[in-house]
């Protein structure tokens, strides 16, 4: 098997990053995931956000490596796992996900062959729900999450569940989200700071098992919604689509008259 190559040629390195808190029933299954992987990950760091139970000690006997958050929350713990990730590329997934065997072979080979490529998400998937409930979860959850955070950014959103990132991306941006505070949704601040139009991708043949328990709590999932609608309210009007959707264009005119000579409209240049 062919290894990945960065843009100086040498081979991309990928630190899957965990935020995890009380996950000692479901953190092993997620671990042997990426045990299995044909290209192994150059690091696992898992973020013990102030577990009572046994989630470090398990992330220790898998050979992760073991980092601290004392503020309570996904966001302040993911932060803390990127901050201390050490590769190339920074992949997340969540401590109940079951990752498929070439997940992190195939984000490397994504992020090879476009060095434009800031950001790379895909779905999740309901494993353990029977076949016509999982199929209404993907409607009535996965797919409005794509598509109606994806109105509001201009351009895919991240799934923190199955996301990466360049190391670099996340240096540009680490000062200016919100990850010190619970208040915000993470996947959704991140998605626009990250990056815009073609700089962040939506794999959807990219899927991870998840677990259903955000099903399972209504206080948890109302939260997520408050959370989401808080994030979008933050960065408009000022960073809102019509902004971004225009920067799209701006973009695509550039380059279309840098390879062509005219506008899209096959109006001839302006001086």
């Amino acid at each position: 098997m062919s290894v990945p190559a960065g843009a100086g040629g040498g081979a991309l390195r990928t630190t899957v990053v965990v935020p995890a808190y009380d996950e000692e029933r479901l953190l092993g299954a997620c671990l042997r995931s990426l045990a299995r992987q044909t290209r192994p990950p150059h690091e696992v760091v898992v973020v013990d956000n102030n577990s009572r139970d046994r989630t470090a000690a398990l992330a220790r006997a898998y050979g992760a490596r073991v980092v601290t958050e004392a503020v309570q929350g996904i966001w302040p713990a993911a932060a803390t796992g990127y901050d201390a990730a050490t590769g190339d590329l920074i992949a997340r997934c969540d401590a109940d996900c079951e990752l498929p065997p070439d997940w992190v072979e195939r984000i490397e080979r994504a992020f090879a062959a476009d060095p434009g490529l800031r950001a790379l998400t895909g779905p999740g998937v309901f494993a353990e729900l029977p076949r016509v409930r999982r199929a209404l979860a993907d409607l009535l959850y996965m797919r409005p999450y794509f598509v109606l955070v994806g109105l509001a950014l201009g351009h895919p959103p991240l799934f923190g569940s199955n996301l990466a990132m360049r190391a670099s991306a996340w240096a540009d941006v680490r000062d200016q989200v919100h990850a010190g505070s619970d208040a915000v949704h993470d996947d959704i601040d991140l998605s626009f700071h990250i990056g815009r139009g073609r700089q962040v991708r939506l794999d959807r043949s990219l899927r991870v098992a998840i677990s259903a328990r955000p099903f399972r709590d209504a206080r948890g999932m109302v939260q997520r919604v408050v959370k989401g609608v808080r994030s979008v309210r933050i960065h408009t009007p000022g960073d809102g689509p019509w902004a971004r959707y225009g920067e799209k264009l701006l973009a695509r005119t550039r380059r279309h008259r840098a390879t062509h000579g005219t506008a899209p409209t096959g109006r001839p240049p302006t001086t």
